[in-house]
């Protein structure tokens, strides 16, 4: 009757129970790592290219094969060891850390052999010396957080920290999938990786970073299906084929159109800002608030905020004035997120470059070289002078030349102390009829795309109007632009606490206050110049330092400034200066000369306080989280009823997701009630059995159900009757009403019409039985049952799932072995 016994067919037996879990947990550790490897495909994004991809792979297969290995060789050793005796429940409590454990040294191997193989043994198995090592290069990759834009360069650095995080992900995946047995539930945990190109990104991510972690939500859905509904036998002959399939690939379907939909709801940080969590001049994850780089996406302000100046280089020029240090060139500009670097273009290597940046031809120039020695120097980028036609120093592979932007750059080293290296540059020197018969660029040449006007507001595009109306040719839209940021008599003020405005655009808040720091007046000049169609970016350096009596420059973090590079047809980029700086720092300029009293020493100007960070006409010091700025009232107060509402909204948003699966249950279960029929009733009854774990084969009869549910029931004596039942009545109580539902559900299925209980009777029943299995259950089992009941994604995504338990609790044989 029902399937009460299945016919395997000659030759097949059963398998042993051990062995259906040693293989089972097999399929769910391998499901679980693929899962986790198509989940890292939300982070293609974030690089700019897939030299992270190796690592991410290679650590998550090692968390896998180790996983696998310790499961499948422990219950072997423990029977060798034993006996052949089972584990007790204390051996077996043991034996649960063992495997994430071992995972994680296997984790550690695989990251010492690809980042710090030196000094290890056999270049894989750790030693406290290459643990240094690798400490040493993840506190890299934490530093370079704060030094790129997304995408970012896919440094060893950020690659051993992705390689780390993934690896760790992969451990807590498997850990829940297949450890707590919960595949499902471990699909929460690829929103982590989600997270990192939505909070990073602004703008579209693509498909397939969206497609592939959805395929590992299905992936992991099927494993949560496979192990909750088991193989379905095969008849004879016939294939086997997986329960749950279906259910799986419309909840992932569910899920990527949800992506879709709520991913630009999602609050995003700004673009490139990868470390917009920490303001610079405080201390991010790994990084230093000790300024000693220049952060393209950060303010200097932790520079020029500090009392005591760090000595960064050490310079010996064969001029006395050897103009600017250039570090890197920022030349993408938006009106909320400031000035940020447009991305590298991979560069060729110093070490088979030849010229790098000379002047047009036949651009007249000063040819100036120097020797810089790194004191306390530490950054990706390294200080040229302007127009650098060579750069030697020692390990010159690894460093790389971006033509575009003329920027020294390194993807996987950093400078640092007691590095020397000689650089050469060519200083433009045009004269005033060059500069004058300069024409406007062509259209063709890259640098024309700098000369995009950018959307501005509308205060600003008339200002520009009004300054350029008179001016005919290139250079005299940018004097005329440089003459107004200039002249004492517009009341320009150089300060490092800027002024909140009240326009909300930043640039034009910086125009109307007229208030700032290096960063402000070239950032907001570089933007006046792009919008009068002229191409223009800022510049991150130094200016040339102090000099020592015995005749070098020492560069220190007092020095850290901002300039701007105009580009003109023959001539090449020009430098203008129009912050206001002590002539002992200032760069003489013959086209752009300054104003005598607009000297002003930044040095005599330190604040005793930490300043709030400055309106971010260029890369901001807090994008993404600066949004209580732009919200902020008259006085420049956040709104804090905004903050409030936000965060609010967001615990609220966050508890009704948490809330969700237990509101469907409830619904289910007095649906069912309402019914008051055989079938609801035991629909009910296996889903409660389904959230509890407890044993329901999809091949027993109705009353061995009732048998086995009843096992688990304890069978303490009971103690007394009346109106206060002890727990073994309430025990007898569940057992008889667990066998009532199931004689109800016989009768429905086989008796004669009419001859089922009364709808009553049933509800009564099936609240007993419900009773006494909770009260037998761990709180742990109970609390689990209630925040993540795993009989709902059966009924509820799948138009099938109530006449799927149905047919299960009546001992029929399911569809899918049909």
């Amino acid at each position: 009757m029902g399937g009460a016994h299945v016919d395997r067919g000659p030759g097949v037996s059963a398998p042993s129970p051990a062995a259906a879990t040693v293989r089972q947990d097999a399929g769910t550790t391998l499901a679980a790592a693929g899962a986790t490897a198509l989940g890292a495909g939300a982070l293609a994004p974030v690089f700019t290219d897939d030299r992270w991809l190796p690592g991410v792979l290679a650590a998550v297969a090692a968390v896998s094969l180790a996983g696998l290995a310790l499961r499948l060789a422990g219950p072997a050793l423990w029977g060798w060891a034993s006996g052949g005796r089972p584990p007790s429940s204390r051996w077996a409590a043991l034996g649960v850390p063992i495997v994430p454990i071992g995972q994680l040294l296997a984790l550690a191997c695989v990251l010492t052999g690809l980042f710090a193989p030196e000094r290890a043994v056999a270049r894989w198995v750790p030693t406290p010396e290459s643990v240094a090592d690798l400490g040493a290069v993840l506190v890299d990759g934490s530093a370079q957080i704060r030094e790129q834009f997304t995408p970012v360069v896919a440094v060893s650095g950020l690659c051993a920290l992705t390689a780390l995080m993934m690896g760790i992900l992969a451990v807590v995946v498997d850990l829940v999938a297949v450890g707590g047995r919960q595949p499902a539930l471990a699909a929460l945990a690829l929103l982590v990786v989600f997270c990192v190109p939505v909070s990073t990104i602004d703008g579209g991510i693509g498909l397939w970073p969206v497609a592939l972690p959805m395929a590992g939500l299905v992936l992991l859905l099927w494993a949560d299906q496979h192990q909750r509904l088991a193989w379905a036998p095969r008849r004879a002959g016939g294939p086997r084929r997986v329960t749950g399939a279906l259910t799986a690939v419309r909840t992932g379907l569910l899920a990527l159109a949800a992506a879709m939909v709520l991913g630009s709801l999602v609050p995003r940080l700004g673009e490139g800002d990868f470390a917009a969590a920490w303001p610079s001049g405080s201390d991010g994850p790994g990084g230093s608030s000790t300024g000693t780089s220049l952060d393209p996406a950060a303010a200097l302000q932790g520079e020029l905020t500090r009392e005591d100046p760090i000595d960064l280089l050490r310079v010996r020029a064969s001029a006395p004035d050897p103009g600017y240090l250039r570090a890197v060139a920022l030349d993408v500009y938006d009106p909320e997120l400031g000035w940020t670097l447009g991305g590298l273009d991979g560069g060729r290597s110093l070490a088979r470059a030849e010229v790098l940046a000379p002047l047009p031809d036949g651009a007249p120039g000063r040819e100036v070289e120097a020797t810089v020695t790194v004191l306390g120097h530490d950054d990706q980028f390294l200080p040229v002078l302007a127009s650098p036609l060579a750069v030697s120093l020692d390990g010159a592979e690894d460093w790389r030349f971006d033509s575009f932007s003329a920027t020294v750059f390194a993807p996987d080293v950093t400078t640092e102390d007691d590095l020397t290296y000689l650089t050469t540059g060519v200083e433009p020197r045009p004269t005033p009829e060059q500069l004058a018969g300069a024409g406007p660029v062509s259209p063709g040449r890259p640098e024309a795309a700098l000369g995009a006007p950018p959307p501005l507001d509308r205060s600003v595009t008339d200002l520009v109007a009004a300054l350029t109306a008179d001016a005919g040719t290139p250079a005299e839209v940018v004097q005329a632009v440089y003459g107004f940021m200039t002249d004492p008599a517009n009341g320009w003020e150089y300060s490092l606490a800027t002024e909140p405005g009240t326009t909300g655009d930043d640039l034009a808040d910086f125009l109307i206050n007229r208030r700032g720091y290096c960063e402000q007046y070239a950032g907001a000049m570089a933007a006046l110049v792009r919008a009068a169609g002229i191409p223009a970016r800022l510049v991150l350096g130094y200016t040339p330092g102090i000099p020592q009596a015995d005749g070098s420059r020492v560069v220190t973090s007092n020095d850290a400034h901002a300039w701007v590079e105009v580009f003109f047809d023959g001539l090449g980029w020009l430098p203008y200066d129009p912050t206001p700086i002590d002539a002992d720092r200032a760069v003489t300029l013959p086209w752009a000369p300054r104003p005598p009293d607009l000297e002003m020493d930044p040095r005599t100007d330190l604040p005793s306080v930490p300043l709030p960070a400055p309106a971010p006409v260029v890369p901001p010091v807090d994008a993404g989280i600066g949004d209580d700025a732009a919200a902020a009232d008259g006085t420049g107060t956040p709104d804090r009823l905004a903050t409030t509402l936000r965060v609010a909204g967001g615990v609220l948003l966050a508890a009704a997701l948490v809330a969700a699966p237990a509101a469907v249950r409830v619904l289910q279960r007095r649906r069912r009630l309402a019914a008051g029929s055989p079938a609801a009733a035991w629909d009910e009854l296996a889903a409660t059995a389904r959230d509890l774990g407890l044993p329901w084969d999809p091949w027993w009869t109705p009353r061995q159900v009732a048998a086995r549910l009843g096992e688990t029931l304890p069978r303490t004596p009971a103690v007394g009757r009346g109106l206060h039942r002890s727990g073994g009545g309430r025990d007898a109580d569940a057992r008889a009403a667990v066998a009532r539902l199931a004689g109800a559900e016989e009768s429905a299925s086989y008796a004669r019409p009419g001859s089922a209980p009364e709808p009553a009777d049933l509800a009564q029943a099936l609240r007993t039985a419900r009773r006494g299995l909770l009260a037998a259950a761990e709180p742990r089992v109970r609390l689990r049952a209630l925040l993540w009941p795993a009989s709902v994604p059966e009924t509820l995504l799948t138009g099938r799932g109530v006449q799927r338990l149905r047919r299960i609790g009546a001992g029929r044989r399911p569809r899918t072995a049909a």
